[in-house]
């Protein structure tokens, strides 16, 4: 039977304490591995990528930019290689979002949190950060005894803070630098930068980027996958039973117990785990978890734990992975002495990979199928028509052409629908008049002023579609567009 609670007899909620934990400072000691390679190849790839990739040149012809990836916001236009985007493409932009949502959670299907210990732009200055504490500050044990000295203010330990913070700063500087060279020549900008001759705009971003990677790889670190990244909240709603993810075999590892209490119960034919209690995965996690515990949202699934457990596991000479890329299904079937089992391809990395392959592929084809000559009309308004002293109709246009290709082009337009019409293009000299050729030039937008007249006799209807071909006099290329002759 329940109790009636009386809430005089409640006790007052104690609201004296800090709303928020005080944050533990993690100090990851190094190891070495397989998945520490892994990452120092990825972070090396990652940064240099990214550093170096504003002076890489690409040739595309007199009086085109030659920078392989530049963001051209004056002229409305991003160059990558071979491929140069318009303002009226960016659906381009929205295929690549896309694609790399989807890719996201393809990876996290079958390797969990691969993004954030990998790839993640925060993980890969973070480690950058700890490579540079580590080399002159020493290792997890030497920085926390520095950290705990009696007397912090000794000469020796003062020049540290000192170096250390400026390379911070320096790599930060560099990767602000970095960021504002995309939207300019970069040898060009590299140069202004130095002799104090850059836009203020772009001293201004470098200042942001620079405070921003300072702070967040040299301070907040992992509080940033805990609480400023929603991805951990977002994937634990995408993940599912067969996903591989960082795990501890506890069906391996329990009951835990040190080399020489193992071997005493052992002797005595008493089950225990190949587990040592080392604490060397909770030593090299630069979240600080003990993946002991079980699935955790601050795991960013680097991997630094299996090293770590392999190399102690090598030395008492026990098989590896008892921390490994698995699940709870294939820990189970262990259990039941069943063998594991690895679902890589299953309905969901299925959808991912078609969906992926899909929207690429459409992105693809019509960047390769796409036209370099583009026309778009704009019918004036005021007048709709105008109806001249002869009796004929006159219609007025504006009539804006895009020339995405690398050089001039000559073409001809015509207007199809009117019966009889004719075509004036207002302050260009043609030597075919009812037919005006214009020279576009190259890597440009051109707006023109077309007058299209026809007889009022032969076009009794109030509105006919009229549609304008521009065509390219060399190429044949041709381009269209529609609107409406109307009558007054």
């Amino acid at each position: 039977m329940n109790k009636t609670i009386n809430p005089n007899e409640l006790k007052p909620a104690d609201d004296t304490g800090p709303l928020y934990a005080p944050r533990k400072k993690v100090y990851p000691q190094s190891v070495k591995g397989t998945f520490r390679r892994i990452k120092w190849g990825l972070m090396a790839f990652c940064l240099g990528v990214y550093y170096l990739l504003p002076f890489v040149r690409w040739n595309r012809g007199l009086g085109a930019p030659n920078q392989a990836v530049l963001i051209d916001l004056p002229n409305s236009r991003f160059y990558f290689f071979f491929i140069e985007l318009w303002p009226q493409e960016v659906y381009y932009f929205t295929g690549l979002l896309i694609v790399a949502a989807v890719a996201l959670f393809l990876m996290n299907s079958i390797g969990g949190r691969i993004w954030c210990g990998y790839l993640c732009p925060q993980t890969v200055w973070t480690d950058l950060f700890y490579a540079v504490e580590r080399l002159i500050e020493g290792d997890r044990r030497e920085r926390m005894k520095k950290d705990k000295s009696s007397d912090p203010m000794k000469l020796e330990r003062i020049s540290e803070i000192v170096l250390k913070h400026s390379i911070w700063l320096l790599i930060a500087w560099w990767t602000g630098g970095a960021w504002v060279l995309y939207f300019n020549d970069a040898p060009t900008l590299v140069k202004e930068l130095l002799t104090f001759q850059a836009p203020m705009i772009a001293y201004i971003w470098i200042g942001i980027l620079t405070a921003t990677t300072y702070l967040l790889a040299g301070y907040m670190r992992e509080q940033v996958c805990t609480y400023m990244c929603p991805w951990p909240r977002i994937q634990a709603a995408l993940t599912d039973e067969w996903a591989l993810n960082v795990t501890y075999r506890y069906d391996r590892g329990e009951k835990r117990t040190s080399v020489k209490k193992a071997a005493e119960l052992r002797a005595l034919g008493e089950h225990v785990g190949d587990c040592v209690d080392c604490y060397q995965c909770v030593a090299v996690c630069p979240t600080g978890i003990d993946i002991r515990n079980g699935p955790q949202m601050e795991c960013i699934q680097c991997g630094l734990c299996i090293d770590a457990c392999d190399n102690v596991m090598t030395k008492i000479g026990r098989p590896k992975r008892l921390i490994g890329y698995d699940n709870d299904i294939n820990i189970q079937r262990r259990q039941e002495g069943k063998a594991p089992v690895y679902r890589i391809v299953r309905a969901r990395t299925i959808v991912y990979s078609a969906i992926i392959a899909a929207v690429g592929g459409f992105m693809i084809y019509t960047l390769a199928t796409r036209s370099l000559l583009d026309v778009n009309v704009l019918h004036d308004r005021n007048p709709v028509a105008v109806k001249l002293s002869d009796g004929s109709i006159r219609n007025a246009y504006t009539v804006r052409l895009l020339n995405k290709s690398g050089y001039d082009r000559v073409i001809a337009i015509d207007a199809h629908g009117p019966a009889n019409a004719t075509v004036h293009v207002i302050g260009v000299d043609s030597v075919t008049p009812d037919r005006p050729m214009i020279v576009i030039p190259r890597d440009s937008t051109s707006e023109l002023r077309l007058l299209v007249t026809a007889p009022a006799d032969n076009n009794p209807e109030k509105s006919i579609p009229v549609r304008f071909h521009v065509t390219d006099i060399g190429l044949g290329e041709v381009a269209s567009a529609t609107d409406n002759f109307v009558s007054p």
